[in-house]
């Protein structure tokens, strides 16, 4: 019996909209996107991807690098995403002859909401990666998943809206494309 397409989809721009809260956050700061990129390091938010570092290390070395005393830890309090229904429509038509699975990179707040949400409910298996231990674009993102699910690059199919994390997955092998909207994605996948 022929082994089922492996589909993994990203989250955050392309089953769930409003997912970014860097600009409330900075409003809630008073804060401009610079001023807060300054406080940040680009490091830490790598690690709390990866589950390196947690948000309230994260928000007490930003209290002490910008003078701010941060009581909350705003990617929880600012996160409302909106599912993006017709791709919860289309996972749920290609699950009927493939294998479908969330990859995401996320921080543990986010991941708790939309598991609070139900958002994750419709894939097989959700692989983030505050739990993996590993984000993307790295290789070795792609590579857990493909060894957890037992399958190759050329079985694989992987959908993102940031193309910086579409270009290591084709670079293995995998049918790697690059999200931009959902009729653009259904004309694609017609093609494979």
């Amino acid at each position: 019996m022929k082994k089922k397409r492996l589909f993994i989809f990203d989250m955050g721009g392309v089953m769930c909209t409003n997912t970014n809260v860097v600009e409330s956050i900075c409003k809630e700061l008073n804060l401009n996107k610079r001023e807060f990129f300054d406080f940040v390091k680009s490091e830490n938010f790598v690690k709390i991807q990866s589950g390196k570092l947690s948000m309230k290390d994260f928000w007490q070395e930003f209290s002490e690098r910008s003078g701010i005393d941060v009581k909350e830890d705003y990617f929880e309090t600012k996160f409302d995403p909106k599912r993006n229904e017709e791709m919860y429509q289309l996972v749920n038509q290609l699950k009927e002859n493939n294998r479908v699975v969330a990859g995401t990179n996320t921080i543990d707040s986010h991941y708790k909401k939309h598991r609070k949400n139900g958002d994750y409910d419709v894939f097989e298996a959700v692989y983030p990666s505050n739990l993996i231990g590993i984000a993307k674009p790295d290789e070795d993102f792609y590579r857990i998943i493909l060894e957890k699910e037992n399958r190759q690059p050329e079985e694989t199919v992987f959908i993102d809206d940031n193309i910086e994390n579409v270009e290591p997955a084709a670079k293995l092998g995998i049918t790697a494309i690059h999200f931009t909207s959902y009729e653009d994605l259904k004309e694609k996948l017609k093609k494979l």
